[in-house]
């Protein structure tokens, strides 16, 4: 019987995890920051509407995503600002147009992040 416990125990230890590392707010330097930086809604919509495509124009992601301006222009700073997604600036004739891709370093990120939803959910179906 202390057997069975204490396998119950490691089980409930490994399910839990997922759930105190969404939880623990620690300083962004540790690498749990790109995950919690991916856990927002619109920067979420960002990084996965990047990589399932190339490249994404602001026009383009702001209509995809159905949202502001300012509020996609805050999201993809931020985004840029940690390296998971690029930005270039430039024109198209003379209009101006800035293109958003996903790095590498966003593409491991994003499927970090993944990874790790998918075993907190996992671990809440299996209660």
């Amino acid at each position: 019987m202390a057997r069975e416990d204490a396998v119950r125990m490691r089980a409930a230890e490994a399910a839990a995890a997922p759930l105190r590392a969404m939880a623990n707010p620690s300083v962004e330097a540790d690498e749990g920051a790109a995950s919690r930086l991916i856990h927002e809604r619109i920067r979420l919509a960002i990084i996965s509407a990047l990589a399932v495509n190339e490249s994404l124009t602001f026009n383009e992601l702001k209509d995809l995503l159905d949202t502001s301006d300012g509020n996609l222009s805050v999201h993809a700073r931020k985004l840029e600002e940690a390296a998971l997604i690029s930005c270039t600036k430039g024109y198209a004739g003379r209009t101006p147009r800035t293109e958003y891709r996903i790095t590498d370093e966003g593409r491991r990120a994003l499927d970090k992040y993944l990874r790790h939803m998918e075993a907190l959910i996992k671990a809440v179906r299996k209660r």
